[in-house]
């Protein structure tokens, strides 16, 4: 057992010691493409989206000085016709780039240290075997020696190209003469499973390896079950630790692929079991560089489209022009194309459009564009907290006139007229609520839905606010329905004052020049 040869079955072993949903079936996939033309694998996702976990069960099941059975007998893939099979009969070459940069100067003699302590852990296993000074003749070599061929491992394959973008040249050319080619490849491999959050970089417009068949969060074929939680196995973990499906829904769903139509994040649902409660835990997650840094860049239209965005709309992006690295971002569609692979956002393949999959990243997206230093980001911020301001002094004509500023500024034209539109421009002009408040939306009263409510945080001294939307009925109809519906039956035990905020639209006003009106009434529960 080595560091980088077959390191054994214990990392997945302390997986399945805890809190561990069944994603063997993965396995069977990868089975599948042994001794094909389809042996090379690039799977990228969001961190913490179980790549690594993915990557120490494969390394359990393959490697050969281990007896894994007992790890797998209950699991799905032991219906497989391919189990018993493969099970622990392959020499298996284990890269962990993140635990790699640690020994190799921060990636600056990375080809060196790699191909020389793969080389010293083989001549360890194998006393016979031929060393050569070049990796893939002492890997044909050993194949040929031990009579069966490798299967390698790469998890975050793409750290070196995120953070030390000067070793990327020589760092691809390593990865070319490892598995580009049948000269190599059919010799030494029968599969190769490579991890990244980045798809594998471009040379041109081709793929720099341009064997690897690739799944990313733009396509993943087969693999869009393994991509994270089901709704199926989110809803088993909340019965089995009696946390609220609906909240792990609203908190970390969101994203979708033509065949699931449902994809949660794992690492927020089970942080969410552990410390029973609902929040955001993408930031202790260090997804990524920080959001504010891409959404800060100076590309046209960028900072309203993610006031978009925030609002619930859908908007349009080309995917194509990505290079599949961080250092080249050149325009819009590049930042919204990188914040895919990130899990910032979800794509729509069939309409090639993008949108915030959940709660947790909407807050995400609110938290960093308060910290945009653009004047027009620092105007919408100014905006929205006086909004705010006047909803809470019952200010109703300053609401009625910001929402109507927004609507006009911020709704494509095609979408101005429907109800959809309101909300989504609620969502928009009242961004900053999370410097203030709690927000649920649709949330049950026992008669009805409470179209939005903002509940303070406990160190806030505001009201809560209870908003009701209206299309083209009046602003006095929706405080009537806030009333008839008893929408107060949602904050029963809140105990604070609360704002009635009643607003309408009405595309066909003639009465007077604004289609927007606002109507706000106190409700006090000593009143």
């Amino acid at each position: 057992m080595g560091t980088y040869l077959n390191p054994g079955n214990s990392g997945f072993a302390g997986i399945r010691n805890d809190i561990y949903v069944d994603k063997s079936g993965l396995i069977s996939l990868i089975n599948q493409t042994i001794d094909t033309p389809r042996c090379l694998t690039c799977i990228s996702r969001p961190r913490r989206f179980g790549k690594s976990f993915a990557a120490k069960m494969l390394c359990a099941y393959y490697d050969k000085t281990s007896d894994s059975s007992a790890l797998f007998d209950d699991l799905e893939i032991s219906q497989s016709c391919s189990y018993k099979q493969h099970l622990n009969k392959y020499d298996v070459i284990y890269l962990d780039m993140t635990y790699v940069k640690m020994f190799s100067d921060n990636f600056h003699n990375l080809v060196s240290y790699i191909s020389g302590k793969i080389t010293q852990e083989l001549a360890e296993s194998y006393p016979d075997l031929s060393i050569s000074n070049e990796l893939p003749t002492t890997l044909i070599h050993a194949a040929k020696l031990t009579g069966s061929k490798f299967v390698m491992i790469i998890d975050e394959w793409d750290t070196p190209i995120r953070e030390t973008p000067e070793m990327q040249k020589e760092y691809l050319e390593f990865l070319r003469t490892l598995f580009k080619g049948s000269s190599t490849t059919d010799k030494i491999f029968a599969a190769v499973y490579m991890t990244g959050i980045l798809p594998i970089k471009k040379d041109g417009t081709e793929s720099a390896i341009s064997d690897f068949w690739e799944y990313s969060m733009l396509g993943s074929g087969c693999f869009q079950s393994y991509v994270g939680f089901t709704e199926n196995e989110v809803k088993l973990l909340c019965e089995k630790f009696d946390i609220s499906f609906p909240e792990a829904k609203h908190w970390y769903d969101g994203y979708s692929f033509d065949q699931v139509s449902s994809i949660y994040n794992p690492y927020s649902v089970i942080k969410a079991i552990h410390m029973r409660k609902f929040k955001s835990y993408w930031r202790m997650s260090s997804a990524a560089d920080t959001l504010e840094a891409y959404i800060s860049s100076d590309f046209d239209g960028l900072f309203n489209a993610v006031l978009e965005l925030l609002g619930g709309f859908s908007i349009p992006v080309d995917t194509n022009g990505f290079n599949n690295d961080i250092a080249t971002v050149r325009n819009k569609d590049d930042v919204l194309t990188l914040l895919i692979h990130l899990g910032y956002l979800t794509y729509n393949d069939a309409e090639e459009t993008v949108r915030i999959p959940n709660e947790e990243i909407r807050i995400e997206f609110t938290t960093a564009v308060r910290e945009v230093k653009s004047t027009d980001a620092i105007l919408r911020l100014q905006e929205s907290r006086q909004l705010i301001q006047d909803t809470v002094s019952m200010n109703a004509d300053a609401v009625a006139a910001q929402i109507e500023k927004i609507h006009s500024e911020m709704t494509d034209p095609l979408h101005y007229n429907n109800e959809q539109a309101l909300r989504s421009i609620i969502h928009i002009a009242y961004y900053s609520y999370p410097e203030y408040y709690l927000k649920f939306e649709e949330l049950p009263t026992g008669i009805g839905y409470a179209d939005i409510v903002y509940l303070p945080k406990k160190a806030s001294q505001l009201p809560a606010l209870i908003i009701e939307l209206k299309w083209n009925h009046s602003a006095h109809s929706a405080i009537s329905q806030i009333k008839d519906k008893q929408y107060l039956n949602s904050l029963k035990d809140y105990g604070g004052e609360i704002l009635f905020v009643g607003i309408s639209y009405d595309k066909d006003s003639k009465k007077n020049k604004h289609k927007h009106t606002c109507i706000i009434e106190k409700y006090s529960p000593d009143s």
